[in-house]
């Protein structure tokens, strides 16, 4: 039950109401009224712009609509006061007997509260991680690889059908690289290139990736292929290397992203694209629409004439359709540029049908931004849209000084090695404290520290509690069935202080949380809603050991312990349910 909804579909039928007996104009656009929770909870639970937005057009003075709307939307069913606020703002207080029933609603529902059918099952396309198959995945990989995955979960409990994908980059000059450092690996497997030699090669760069994470690839290698490709020439043994090396550093990848607890549903191919003539179509195709063509770009910005060299090349017209400048397509060389693979790619996404595409990027592909989407209208012919989001760094800290890098991996912290050290809930919850487009602090020491100061600590506190509670009113109420759904028959309007309905309101906001959130394409929303929850429970449970006649269970008093027990199983209920979209366990007891 969205109580937010519900008042917004009465207001929207008072207002073609009022259209229809002539208050108002007919046909006006109501799809900026808004109803939502006020600024400042002190002036009612609900709050609708819709006098400010509908006045000019319907020829009044917002105030006086304001007034019309209130003196009608005090005969609601459950308002119990309307009243009209600034220049003609609408606040509403709905009857206790609203809140109480979202209540009731969260206890029949479990876990299932909050699910919506806002999507209508829209297919969605959520593109997340797609790292380069040449090592183990960092933990700045972590990031937006939490952020891709907590989002598809959000879009699917408000009713959208996601497909989560991962791009595999194989086509470019970056796995040729892998592959030469993989052969010298599988050399020195065989005993036919010392440990010096290799250390000459990384240190006069013949070869890219010197990681300890390459040493058991080519001992793989050499136990498969024995002596073959020893002197080979590199055009012979290339491409055989280079489709091994892939294939176990995805192995390595799928391991590593199972660890964190996320699966892929499609794993597509950079290298089969071109290879299926992709590339080539997806140019003809725009070609044919007139948006290819030759031509010279201006000098980039920062250079003088003197630094710059013009030249004809092909061109996508990227600024057809937002972009800053025109993009090339093709190399000097002749040969496709790497946009040109990422056309295609995305041409293929519209082809399979999805419509609405997520991509989440790293920061440093911020200038990429613009370009993919103008791809995106042009090969969607503007059908199609897509949304980037960009996560910005990961800082990890230990005890506030940074982390050093990881021996296995040579340059930098792996994931793996994270997710081994706080487990994969923390890292999950902790990479949505933040908008994504923030930078984030990660410290060891602080995300494992049980205090206030650490939001997943505080709210799987929160459930804990929530349990500890239900399991001493079994103590307690011996042979009371305490179940959710006999909960949710409970006398709760005893729930009379103004703590307890304040937490009731919160609780009631879950659904809206999880609409908003999904229709932002913002699952941090869903770790602040959390955290909010956790503080006003742990508040509540703090009063009550200072006055009793606040406490959870008073067993002078059964009624009112189970009406009680029914919001502290609503508190349990919605974090669960909050945890679930992020996939992190919620816990009935902490150690």
């Amino acid at each position: 039950m969205n109580v937010f909804n519900a008042y917004k579909d009465r207001l929207l039928d008072l207002l073609h109401a009022m259209a229809g007996d002539g208050t108002l104009p007919a046909g006006l656009d109501l799809s900026r009224v808004t109803v939502e929770p006020p600024r400042d909870p002190a002036h009612g639970d609900l709050a609708t712009n819709a006098a400010m937005v509908l006045a000019r057009p319907a020829g009044l003075k917002p105030r006086d609509l304001a007034e019309t709307l209130c003196a009608r939307l005090t005969a609601e069913a459950g308002v119990a006061e309307a009243a009209v606020a600034g220049p003609g703002f609408i606040n509403l207080r709905l009857v206790p007997a609203v809140w109480l029933g979202s209540l009731r609603a969260c206890l029949r529902k479990g876990e299932r509260y909050g699910d919506s059918t806002l999507g209508n099952s829209r297919r969605v396309n959520v593109e997340f991680v797609s790292a380069n198959p040449t090592g183990p995945m960092h933990v700045g990989h972590a990031r937006g690889a939490v952020v891709g995955d907590v989002l598809a979960g959000l879009l699917e409990k408000a009713g959208y059908r996601v497909t989560r994908e991962y791009y595999v980059n194989d086509a470019g000059a970056q796995v040729d690289a892998l592959a030469r450092a993989v052969h010298a690996r599988y050399r020195q497997a065989l005993g036919r290139l010392s440990d010096d030699a290799l250390d000459t090669l990384l240190a006069t760069k013949a070869i890219e990736y010197g990681g300890d994470y390459l040493i058991p690839v080519g001992r793989v290698l050499a136990d498969e292929m024995g002596d073959r490709w020893v002197d080979a020439p590199e055009a012979e043994w290339l491409p055989a290397i280079r489709e091994r090396a892939v294939a176990m550093m995805m192995d390595l990848i799928r391991d590593d992203l199972a660890a964190l607890g996320i699966a892929f549903d499609v794993f597509t191919s950079e290298r089969a694209l071109v290879a299926a003539g992709r590339v080539d179509d997806t140019l003809a195709f725009l070609s044919d629409k007139g948006l290819i063509y030759t031509g010279v770009l201006e000098p980039p910005k920062g250079k003088t004439p003197e630094d710059w060299e013009p030249r004809p090349q092909t061109l996508f017209r990227a600024t057809d359709f937002g972009d800053d400048v025109d993009r090339p397509v093709r190399k000097s060389t002749g040969a496709w540029t790497y946009f040109a693979g990422d056309m295609a790619y995305h041409r293929d996404k519209v082809a399979r049908g999805f419509q609405d595409l997520i991509n989440v990027f790293g920061a440093d592909h911020g200038g990429y931004v613009k370009r993919l989407q103008a791809v995106v209208r042009a090969v969607g012919e503007d059908q199609a849209s897509l949304d980037v989001k960009l996560c910005q760094l990961v800082k990890l800290l230990d005890n506030g000084e940074p982390v050093k890098m990881s021996k296995r991996a040579g340059t930098f912290v792996t994931l793996r090695e994270v997710v081994d050290r706080v487990g994969r809930d923390v890292v999950r919850f902790i990479m949505l404290t933040r908008k994504n487009d923030a930078a984030l602090d990660f410290d060891f020491a602080k995300v494992t520290e049980q205090s206030r100061d650490n939001p997943v600590w505080y709210v799987q506190y929160a459930h804990a509690r929530a349990c500890s509670v239900a399991r001493h009113a079994a103590e307690i109420f011996p042979g009371r069935d305490l179940s959710p759904a006999a909960l949710a028959d409970a006398a709760v309007e005893r729930l009379e202080a103004e703590e307890e309905r304040a937490l009731i309101r919160l609780l009631a906001g879950w659904p809206r949380v999880v609409e908003s959130a999904a229709e932002a394409h913002e699952p941090h929303r869903v770790a602040f809603y959390l955290a909010d929850v956790a503080a006003a429970f742990h508040g509540l449970w703090t009063k009550g050991k200072d006055d009793v006649a606040l406490r959870f269970l008073r067993p002078d008093d059964e009624t009112l312990s189970l009406a009680r027990l029914a919001l502290v199983q609503g508190v349990a209920t919605v974090i669960a349910s909050g945890l679930g979209v992020f996939g992190v366990q919620p816990v009935r007891e902490l150690r």
